[in-house]
């Protein structure tokens, strides 16, 4: 049996041999297709990856707030369940906002292995400056803690977030906002809160341009001058939590949210608009690829139809030697799969090539130069292989099948 195979396959390479110019189009077709395949794939594959790992680092992979995602029910209520009981002008008695025994909460999320609690107070205040106002939504955080839980540190132009606690009244806040109120390091700006208290801020930290999540109207201080400025003393209303895997974090936040009651939003909700988006993205970009390695399949198909055609009468003389319409039939599914193996090989060369051009190339990005993020894992050359070769079987059987219809006395009647 294994001299039968070596037959057949040294019957194949010779047809291949044969017609030289047209086995080197056709592998041309498949390098090129898995070439640029993978320089593509590469491509998308690692931007994605990049502006996952950026939804996923640039804030908290949890924050909890202080609010319910469904209001309690009235005393009325809870005491006749399931009657019919109807409320009217009732007064919902006004609560101060802020999360209740938010120690305890740290303190059970610390014990989740891995995770670490950042509490923060959030709220708005109003800088001045030259008779210009600017809204800032002002987030009391510990500079020690946030660091572990957030990557606000990396995402500075200009100073440090252990400053908040070096210098009194100390304020980051964007660039943006900065240019705005004409402000640079080291100046001293006026902040009024919404219960009215004032007080004068001094820019410690400048956000880089274009740091969308972390809000363009954004400003950090030190949490304990945050609720002094609040008027909120010894009062958080949010959470951040870091977790050791972050595609736990929905399992994470269910939990909590099951046994405190305050709504817990993980990275997958907070960014569900944008994953939404990468699925179709990714639909979009496996179709084009995937075009692109059917159209070099047809390189294949020309070559093996052409080579049954040519091969007719070699055909009908192996069919009365003794060979059956599957050995013929296998010849050529063996030549479409050495044209598809070959192209493969040095498509995988030509990607290589390829992705180590684009990702030498710099682009400015806010003020920066940077690199195209390129996925390099050899899943990528697996899945152009193996889309290849399906492509390759399929376009070399087609024609193969013409073979195993060839009705040998026919032809050899017809060449006499």
């Amino acid at each position: 049996m294994n001299g039968r195979l070596a037959l057949l396959f040294h019957i194949a390479s010779k047809h291949l041999l044969v017609r030289r110019r047209q086995t080197l189009v056709a592998v041309s077709g498949v390098a090129v297709g898995v070439g640029f395949f993978l320089a593509v794939s590469a491509l998308m594959v690692g931007s994605q990856a990049d502006f996952v790992k950026t939804l996923i680092d640039a804030a908290p992979h949890i924050i909890v707030y202080d609010e319910l995602r469904s209001p309690p029910p009235q005393p009325g209520v809870r005491s006749f369940p399931g009657g019919a009981v109807a409320l009217r002008g009732y007064k919902v008695r006004n609560e101060v906002r802020g999360i209740r025994d938010w120690p305890a909460i740290v303190r059970t999320i610390d014990a989740i292995p891995g995770a670490i609690g950042s509490p923060s107070l959030s709220g708005a205040v109003t800088l001045r400056m030259g008779g210009r106002d600017e809204p800032l939504g002002v987030i009391g955080i510990d500079p020690t803690i946030e660091t572990r839980v957030s990557t606000i540190a990396d995402k500075l132009r200009k100073g440090h977030l252990s400053d908040l606690e070096q210098v009194q009244g100390g304020v980051i806040i964007g660039e943006e906002m900065a240019m705005r109120l004409g402000l640079g390091m080291g100046d001293v700006v006026g902040a009024t809160s919404a219960g009215g208290a004032t007080r004068s801020l001094r820019i410690v930290g400048l956000v880089k341009k274009g740091q969308i999540q972390l809000g363009q109207t954004s400003g950090y201080m030190l949490l304990r001058e945050a609720q002094s400025l609040l008027n909120r003393p010894y009062i958080i209303n949010r959470i951040g939590i870091h977790l050791a895997d972050p595609y736990s974090a929905e399992e994470v936040a269910h939990r909590l949210e099951t046994r405190y009651s305050y709504k817990a939003e993980s990275w997958h909700e907070r960014s569900a608009d944008f994953l939404g988006l990468l699925v179709t993205r990714n639909a979009i970009m496996y179709t084009v690829v995937s075009a692109i390695l059917l159209v070099a399949s047809f390189g294949i198909y020309t070559a093996v139809s052409n080579s049954v055609a040519d091969k007719r009468r070699d055909i009908a003389i192996l069919r009365s030697m003794g060979f059956s319409q599957g050995d013929l039939q296998l010849v050529f599914v063996m030549e479409g799969l050495a044209l598809a193996f070959t192209g493969i090989l040095v498509g995988w060369m030509l990607g290589f090539l390829l992705m180590n051009i684009l990702g030498s190339l710099d682009f400015p990005i806010g003020g920066e130069n940077q690199k195209f993020p390129i996925d390099r894992s050899f899943r990528q050359y697996l899945i152009a292989a193996a889309s290849s070769l399906l492509a390759g079987v399929v376009a070399s059987w087609l024609p193969a099948r013409k073979s195993a219809r060839v009705d040998p006395v026919d032809i050899l009647r017809g060449a006499a």
